[in-house]
């Protein structure tokens, strides 16, 4: 491990922001002074800037410098300081928000006495891991109903740009039944980083949120390291302290921008649209933190993949998409729910919920899917049956109740509304349900006929 003090004077080129020096090759037996991932810093008169070993070949080391070469040449001066990126761990880090470096951003009271940890480390055994088995509340029926969020479970938002994914990511964060939130921001533009501290603020859930926030006018290299600085504190939170974990980080793209971006200024041969070969391999290494331990609390993992173009088979939609365990699918300002998917949901359905949430899951998306089916039939003019009219009638009023973000209901009232509409739209030997959950939770025809009131008072209310 090299020594702060050993100064190399011996830089051959500054390209854009990588600076590349030679370093003497140890003898057998000696160790060497420079590791893969550790800090230096460069100094050149008044300025002294940090930087990140990102390559080595033979005597050759690329430095990438965080806040770019400009006024450096090349007799500056290079100290390694032996170490990878730290970040701080302690209960003081709750309701702070830190830049790339892992450095306090919000004016907050002085942590440098707090004790630091580094930053990616290894995966955890797969012996320590406990089987998923609980589920994270959201109060987003289409959520909570229809494909549950897991403690442990490592699943993207898919969406495009323009779409609302960053005030439902938010939104989210604000009411997930989580112990802590740790939020990773990558290239956020100012009003996004605006937004999601007022959100957290708003909702009373700050108090117990960390925040690492890269917006897009910093450093590219930064963007790098703030998901291995949320997945530590993350980590080190369920590990030590028993909390469930809620890590949420958007948007994943530009993270995956981020590795091209450097990985070409390196020379790096590019593969498939530009993206780098060890793409999987890197998005993997993050997500596969996701971890429910024995012994322990859990870290759960939901992020933000945009798809540029709207296409799914670009590189990071489509190696996301064989890491994760399924997808919530954001398509014109409403979960799909036939592009979403929780391969966990099943873990806790029936299990964790009413004996009715299967049954009332699988009856409204069937019964949505015919709706859709008898809307592309009205659309093209055929003859429409009374089943059709029905059909129609009870697709209005999911897209309506359920669909749209704004919904806001714990899982039990969610159910019990999933019961009215299909009342409101469906004899019940047309739901062809258990008898015994018909006969359990089918409202009555008082009941139905008080939903009715109660909804035409709330619309007179509204206009």
């Amino acid at each position: 491990m090299a020594s702060s003090n050993t100064a190399y004077r011996s830089v051959t080129a500054l390209v854009g922001d990588i600076i590349r020096l030679k370093v003497a090759v140890p003898a057998a037996g000696e160790i060497t002074q420079v590791r893969l991932n550790d800090l230096a810093t460069v100094r050149q008169g008044q300025i002294s800037r940090l930087a990140q070993v990102i390559d080595i070949r033979d005597e050759q080391v690329s430095l990438q410098v965080f806040d770019g070469c400009k006024g450096l040449s090349t007799d500056a001066e290079v100290f390694f300081l032996g170490h990878p990126m730290q970040v701080t761990f302690s209960d003081n880090i709750l309701g702070r928000i830190f830049d790339g470096k892992g450095n306090p951003s919000d004016n907050g009271p002085s942590l440098q006495f707090d004790p630091k940890t580094e930053i990616n480390g290894p995966t955890v055994n797969p012996m320590r891991r406990a089987l998923a088995s609980r589920m994270i509340r959201t109060n987003v029926p289409m959520i909570d109903v229809f494909n549950c969020l897991v403690e442990s479970q490592k699943i993207p938002i898919f969406s495009v740009a323009g779409e609302p994914f960053n005030p439902f990511l938010a939104r989210i964060g604000s009411q997930a039944d989580a112990d802590i939130i740790v939020f990773a921001g990558l290239g956020l533009g100012f009003d996004d980083f605006y937004f999601f501290r007022k959100s957290f603020e708003d909702s009373g859930t700050f108090a117990r949120t960390v925040m690492f926030v890269n917006q897009a006018s910093d450093s590219v290299v930064e963007r790098l390291l703030v998901p291995d600085m949320a997945l530590t504190v993350a980590e080190r939170f369920a590990v030590e302290e028993g909390k469930r974990v809620l890590v949420l980080m958007t948007d994943m793209t530009a993270y995956a921008d981020a590795l091209k971006e450097i990985g070409i200024a390196n020379d790096r041969v590019p593969s498939n649209r530009g993206y780098l070969g060890d793409l999987y391999s890197q998005l993997a290494r993050r997500y596969e933190k996701a971890c429910d331990y024995a012994r322990g609390g859990s870290v759960t993992i939901l992020t933000v993949t945009t798809m540029p173009g709207n296409d799914v088979s670009h590189p990071v939609p489509d190696n996301t998409g064989y890491i994760t365990e399924g997808q919530f699918y954001l398509h014109n300002g409403e979960i799909d729910p036939f592009g979403s998917l929780s391969r966990l949901k099943q873990q806790v359905i029936g299990k964790q919920t009413r004996d009715d949430h299967s049954q009332v899951m699988n009856t409204m998306i069937r019964l949505y899917s015919g709706a859709e089916e008898a809307r592309q039939k009205q659309a093209m003019a055929f003859e429409l049956s009374d089943y059709d009219e029905q059909l129609l009638a009870f697709g209005e009023l999911f897209r309506t109740h359920f669909m749209q973000l704004d919904v806001d209901l714990p899982l039990e009232k969610a159910l019990d509304l999933g019961w009215q509409l299909m009342a409101q739209c469906f004899s019940a030997d047309q739901l062809l349900m258990k008898a015994e959950l018909i006969q359990k939770y089918y409202p009555s025809a008082q009941n139905r006929d008080d939903y009715k009131n109660d909804q035409k008072n709330k619309q007179g209310q509204t206009a």
